[in-house]
């Protein structure tokens, strides 16, 4: 069928023109307004005679366009000389319309142009028979029907609807593989429209896979794919009782209550149990589901199977769990935010694992989640194929189409190292989004028209016809399995009570609920289906809702006394990690020095046969330089120090983000490329000896580096990632959230660039632990640094991340190292840091503790190749007596003092300045240049939570100092506003006067981050360095 795929459309217009020219009947012409949801009007046609025979030797350019009859006959003496000389598409169609016609009785009226007309129809059914499908429960939607689905148009009348047409045998799937080459137009139109106009509307043509269309229509063009037996209808009406009764049972007791019901979608239920089914028997061993709030808690109690007595005590206010010692209990959220998992049993005998992962309002922000950790889930079961760990995202119409997260969802859904082998998307399509109709919410015909990019077929279908909704979960679970890609559900249904329970919809939608309010719910439909059948009585159907009901109220009852007493931890992997209210005891994260050395010969070692560009050459040439003499190690000897020393030691690293093989300031070289050959060569994939090759992966794309071990066995991937801050940044946190053992790094190309992914911060990564009780040791680079880029190219925006901590400005913790609990308390951590060591030591803390925290690194910029920003290798080791040792051994370094060796009680300085990050190095330079000794330079590398300790220590040590908060930003950004009342109270708690004595040195308020204009960058910045160190005192502000 190539010749047809590629012809058609050119065919298709011929047959246009030749019609049009016969002037044998007049039409008015459809355009086909894919935004317009108006009542259309019929064409008025004449009948058109029955074409006259013509032979193929014959036809003329009226019919087919330019010399397509000449290239035609040229063929077909080709072909008759010796069929093998053409193509096989051809070498059929020549067998079937002129070798055998002859020979064809009650056929030889049939013409080549009548068998080319026909063919298309088929197509146009295949292609547009969804126009025509019924797929709106309440009937209010009139679409156009395409023109190309009209007979006329193809030169065909009623009275051709008996006659033989010969179609032939044809090497494709569908009904025209059934070996029937002679059929009537009466039947193929009644199985094209039985295929393609009933209740359920197939988009696949889009795609450019003969076999995998050739797999659809096999499925969609066969009559029984949709029979059951008895007993799979009396299942399917007992989950749809379940479905209905379960909200109207909600309804019932909690009449104002918000809960987002299903009603007018209650198949989803029933679907979604026969979708879980037919996957767990195709080897599906985990599910991890992702959805908003309508529908939620019906998903929660039926599908999932969360106790329903839970659910209804959350309803009623819920009781905080007393019952474990050392339990967090955190703000908690609302009932239809909430997550759970559960294993579930299986029609089939089988069980199958169930995630239900908590989002927050923010409608499809919880994608890239899902998939992330689902990606982790298989990473962690060795799922190599992806068919034991499948992502099912429910979403709503007008999110789907509107909310672009989606699409950066689906762009990853084919990226080698971010696919998880294809998620199933459902959409409950509402008709409206909240108040908006579709005409007002999109330009697109269907809410799902974004999943075409990805040649994902589109399965709509009328969410009042339980079976038909059965039969596409099943299918997309099929698919999934056999292609290991997306496949959409667009279940076409309604809102009975509107956007929420109390909300009043005849505001916005008054013709729409005047017919809502007379329509008989789907259990209702479908018990008059199975009643009319005779397969079940009135009894029987009768007894399963008693049943139903008797088992709600029962839970009911007990929700009343109901208090959860455990951990809802979704993985075991989690076992033993401590919450905020359990204390963890603080660990080392120094190295013994000779596997320091062994790391660092192999990080920094590139085979001899190996040709990098020669300036690469010269940067690991100065890396091994570094680690034979022990000193100047840069910050990407640093980090990759820290990365080799978390793989041997078998933890799981992963680093993505943009341009982080290279490096953003190509800086970091994590894997170099073969200046002849063009071949890769990742030294951290040569860590150990003998590592398994046959386990080392490279996807040479553009973005993103990924590291991973485990076991000892080391991977490296290249990842294929498009430049997204929101949907990779979800990701990699659903990535983090499955298992505690790996560091999982996201670096942002610029640090300003992450606000592109605020709904991850804002709504997750900050807030995620307190709102439902799943932490994460995520890391996030965010390259910060004033030095004369532009508004957009300086600030990570540090004080955003610093407003949303949550620990108290007021109050000082109890900060003894070994009651110590500041950092388990606090949302994340904020760090500003200013030595490759301490860099080293803060990603090494990550992992080395018995909780998880997210870390917010303000990653430098021009620090990468200062020639102070240095360490030496002693303070990267365990070694009592070198520099980075101290009486609780080596880790990392929260506030770093003065350096020039100030002892205990320094009475002579007579001012202390207080700064984070680059700035240090400025303020330290002018410093040496104007002698100025008296003056105390501390930096704070741990901003949030703040050291209060050590500040205090600073405070003591200095007693007659001015106390100045130096930096870099505008006054209204950075970490002022933040630091200010911590410093206060740390001062306060030492005697040291109140807020007015806190002197402010930077920038002064501004809208825009930074200038534009690099000399007026020099003078700000010379400015605030000279001010911080001038002799006259400070005045505030």
């Amino acid at each position: 069928m190539v010749w047809f795929r590629a012809g058609s459309r050119l065919a298709n217009l011929a047959v246009r023109r030749t019609l049009a020219q016969s002037r044998t009947y007049v039409t008015r012409t459809h355009v086909f307004d894919t935004q317009r949801r108006a009542f259309h009007s019929t064409p008025f046609r004449r009948a058109a005679p029955v074409p006259r025979a013509v032979p193929l030797s014959k036809l003329t350019d009226s019919f087919l366009d330019g010399t397509s009859s000449v290239y035609l006959e040229a063929l077909q003496r080709d072909w008759e000389a010796d069929p093998s000389s053409v193509d096989e598409s051809w070498d059929n169609f020549f067998r079937n319309f002129v070798g055998q016609a002859a020979t064809s009785p009650g056929i030889s009226g049939q013409t080549i142009q009548e068998s080319m007309r026909l063919l298309l129809l088929v197509r146009s059914y295949q292609v547009n028979g969804h126009f025509k499908a019924k797929l709106d429960p309440l009937g209010l939607e009139e679409r156009p029907v395409p023109d190309d689905l009209n007979l006329e148009l193809y030169g065909f009348t009623e009275a051709d609807l008996d006659r033989e047409f010969f179609l032939g045998v044809w090497k494709m799937a569908g009904f025209l593989s059934e070996n029937r080459p002679v059929q009537t137009l009466r039947s193929i139109l009644t199985r094209l429209e039985q295929a393609y106009c009933g209740k359920i509307g197939f988009e696949y043509m889009h795609i450019a896979n003969r076999e995998r269309c050739n797999w659809l229509r096999d499925r969609i063009e066969t009559p029984s794919a949709m029979e059951y037996n008895k007993e799979r209808r009396q299942v399917m009406l007992d989950r749809l009782i379940w479905s209905t009764q379960f909200e109207s049972f909600l309804a019932t007791k909690w009449t104002t209550a918000k809960r987002f019901g299903l009603e007018g979608c209650e198949t989803l239920i029933p679907g979604m149990k026969e979708m879980f089914d037919r996957s767990a028997d195709l080897g599906v061993k985990n599910i991890v589901i992702g959805m908003s709030h309508r529908g939620r808690l019906n998903v929660l109690g039926n599908v999932v199977r969360k106790p329903l007595r839970q659910i209804f005590s959350e309803f009623s206010g819920g009781t905080k769990p007393t019952d474990e010692v050392g339990l967090y209990t955190g703000t908690g959220d609302v009932k239809y935010h909430l997550g759970t998992s559960y294993d579930r049993p299986t029609r089939g005998g089988k069980r199958i694992h169930l995630s239900l992962v908590a989002n927050p309002s923010h409608l499809e922000a919880v994608d890239p989640v899902v998939v992330g950790k689902t990606r982790a889930k298989q990473y962690y079961s060795n799922d190599v194929d992806r068919t034991k760990n499948l992502a099912i995202l429910l979403h709503g119409d007008g999110s789907f189409a509107g909310q672009g997260v989606v699409y950066e969802t689906l762009h990853l859904s084919a990226l080698p190292n971010y696919t998880t082998g294809g998620t199933i998307h459902i959409v409950v399509n509402n008709q409206v989004a909240f108040t908006t109709d579709p005409r007002a919410g999109r330009s697109s015909q269907y809410c799902t028209d974004v999943a075409k990019a990805l040649d994902a077929p589109i399965f709509h279908v009328n969410g009042d016809d339980l079976e038909a909704v059965v039969h596409v979960c099943e299918l997309a679970a099929e698919w999934r399995q056999t292609f290991h890609s997306d496949v959409v559900i667009d279940i076409v249904c309604y809102r009975r009570f509107g956007h929420n329970e109390i909300d009043e919809p005849s505001f916005t939608q008054p013709k729409m609920y005047k017919v809502i309010r007379n329509h008989p719910s789907s259990l209702e439909i479908y018990k008059k289906k199975v009643l009319e059948n005779g397969e079940l009585s009135k009894e029987e159907i009768d007894e399963i809702q008693k049943k139903v009901m008797t088992i709600l109220n029962e839970e009911f009852e007990a929700s009343k006394s109901h208090v959860t007493n455990k951990r809802d931890w979704l993985s075991a992997y989690w076992l033993g990690f401590k919450s905020p209210e359990q204390l963890s005891r603080i660990r080392n994260t120094g190295v013994k020095p000779e596997i320091l050395k062994n790391v660092g010969k192999a990080i920094t070692s590139i085979p001899e046969t190996f040709k990098p560009h020669k300036a690469v050459k010269r940067i690991y040439d100065n890396r091994a330089q570094m680690i034979e003499t022990g000193e100047g190690i840069d910050w990407a000897v640093g980090e990759a120090l820290a990365f080799a020393t978390l793989l041997v030691e078998g933890n799981h690293v992963r680093l993505s983000g943009q341009d982080v093989e290279r490096g953003t300031f190509s800086h970091r070289h994590s894997v170099i490329h073969d200046q002849e050959s063009g071949e890769k060569y990742c030294p951290l994939d040569h860590v150990m000896i003998n590592q398994n090759e046959e386990l080392f992966t490279v996807s040479n794309r553009d973005y993103d580096f990924v590291v991973i071990v485990v076991q000892d066995v080391l991977e490296v991937f290249d990842v294929a990632v498009s430049l997204s801050e929101f949907g990779v940044l979800g990701f990699e946190l659903g990535y983090s959230m499955e298992n505690p053992n790996s560091l999982v790094i996201w670096e942002a190309q610029f640090g300003d660039f992450s606000n592109g992914a605020q709904v991850i911060f804002d709504q997750f990564l900050s807030s995620g632990e307190a709102k439902w009780l799943r932490q994460t040791g995520l890391v996030v680079l965010l390259p910060h640094g004033y030095d004369g880029q532009g508004p957009e190219h300086s600030s990570a925006r540090l004080e955003r991340f610093l407003q949303m901590s949550d620990d108290n400005p007021y109050v000082i913790p109890d900060m003894e190292p070994t009651l110590r609990k500041q950092i388990q308390e606090c949302n994340w951590q904020v760090v500003n840091v200013t030595t490759p060591a301490n860099y080293f030591h803060v990603l090494r803390r990550q992992i080395h503790r018995e909780f998880r925290k997210p870390l917010i690194v303000m990653a430098p910029k021009n620090l990468l190749r200062h020639k102070e920003c240095k360490s030496n290798l002693s303070e990267f080791d365990d070694v009592q007596g070198h520099p980075g040792f101290d009486k609780q051994g080596t880790r990392f370094k929260r506030l770093i003092k003065d350096q020039n060796m100030h002892s205990d009680l320094e009475e002579g300085i007579r001012r202390l300045v207080l700064c984070s990050g680059k700035v240090y190095y400025e303020l330290d330079e002018q410093r040496k240049k104007e002698n100025g000794s008296d003056v105390a330079i501390c930096r704070v590398e741990q901003l949030c939570p703040f050291p209060y300790d050590l500040v205090q220590r600073e405070l003591k040590r200095y007693p007659n100092a001015e106390v100045v908060w130096c930096q870099e930003e505008p006054m209204n950004m950075g970490g002022y506003s933040y630091i200010a009342p911590r410093l206060f109270t740390a001062m306060k708690s030492v005697g040291r006067g109140n807020i007015d004595d806190i002197k402010y040195v930077g920038r002064p308020p501004s809208a825009a981050s930074a200038t534009g204009f690099l000399m007026v960058h020099v003078k700000e910045q010379t400015e605030l360095v000279h001010k911080a160190l001038q002799p006259e005192p400070i005045q505030f502000p």
